[in-house]
């Protein structure tokens, strides 16, 4: 391994780091991701297998879902329990060479699935914005192969963010500080978008002239998957908000400890939530999810 006093006086900045917030603090949030990591490997688990028997939802869709579940469940296998180790790393006897490496995976590992969430988060509102504005067109626009091959990007460009998180983290903060307000950007454009086009479509079709129900029906099954993928949405922007306050903070350097404990926190939170919100605001997932609650139950017990 390389010499460690070469990344910038590594043990002196982690003394600092970690240090400052009194020890109660670092057992009490270190606890409390632990509980998180359980939270997210179970939930995300649940809905993974509750996916895969939902067939109401259109494939391709679906697949951004898996996406979000995928990446939340690998945070709760691999990100939270090295962040919880490290939070306790002044309270237990570590080498610091080892508490080097795990730092560095867990960085890395941290900005590829949270940065594949924020992605796929907001490729599921422009998703939801072509669905309304191609109407019949939908379909053959927006392909199975054609979302895996978003997805595919998505991940090589999170991989790279966090291969050079390490190595280059003055480029790797600033990418961030532009990715984070970007997704956020397009999000709001797309739900706008979305309501004046939904509000001007109500306008032009007169309750009276609605083929039989049928397009009041559609329009009304459209409005509950954007009202669930906005509530995924919303929950993001306000787990993630306020690391990336604390980020652009840190680039013009303001530097706060217990900040730093807090949003990165904050952040994992959001996978733990994201499967209650999938159970809450998406019938299908929460009836296939009760569904493999009770097989479960009658295979146990």
């Amino acid at each position: 391994m390389a010499n460690i006093s070469g990344d910038g006086n590594f043990t002196s900045k982690l003394n600092q780091a970690l240090g400052a917030p009194p020890r109660s603090t670092l057992a009490l949030f270190s606890a409390y991701n632990i509980f998180l990591s359980i939270a997210a490997c179970l939930g995300n688990a649940l809905i993974l297998v509750s996916l895969h028997k939902v067939s109401s939802i259109y494939p391709p869709t679906k697949h951004f879902f898996l996406c979000l579940a995928v990446t939340d469940l690998s945070v709760g296998i691999v990100v939270q329990p090295l962040y919880a180790i490290f939070i306790m790393s002044p309270l237990i006897k570590m080498n610091v060479n080892e508490l080097f490496t795990m730092r560095r995976v867990h960085y890395a590992l941290s900005w590829i699935f949270c940065g594949v969430s924020i992605l796929t988060s907001t490729a599921i509102s422009v998703d939801r914005l072509l669905a309304l504005l191609l109407g019949l067109r939908y379909r053959p626009v927006v392909t199975l192969r054609r979302v895996r091959l978003v997805i595919i990007c998505f991940w090589f460009i999170s991989v790279s963010l966090g291969s050079i998180r390490n190595s280059r983290s003055d480029i790797a903060f600033k990418a961030a500080s532009t990715l984070l307000p970007l997704s956020l950007i397009v999000s709001i454009f797309c739900y706008t978008r979305i309501f004046f086009k939904l509000r001007h479509q109500q306008v032009q079709v007169p309750q009276g002239q609605a083929n039989e129900g049928e397009i009041p029906l559609n329009i009304a099954r459209y409005k509950k998957s954007v009202s669930s993928i906005l509530w995924v949405q919303v929950v993001l922007v306000a787990c993630y908000a306020p690391w990336g306050i604390a980020l652009v903070l840190y680039v013009n350097g303001i530097w706060n400890d217990m900040a730093w404990l807090v949003t990165e926190t904050l952040i994992y939170l959001n996978s733990s939530l994201n499967p209650i919100l999938y159970c809450w605001k998406i019938r299908a997932v929460k009836q296939a999810a009760q569904q493999t609650i009770r097989q479960l139950n009658c295979q146990f017990f």
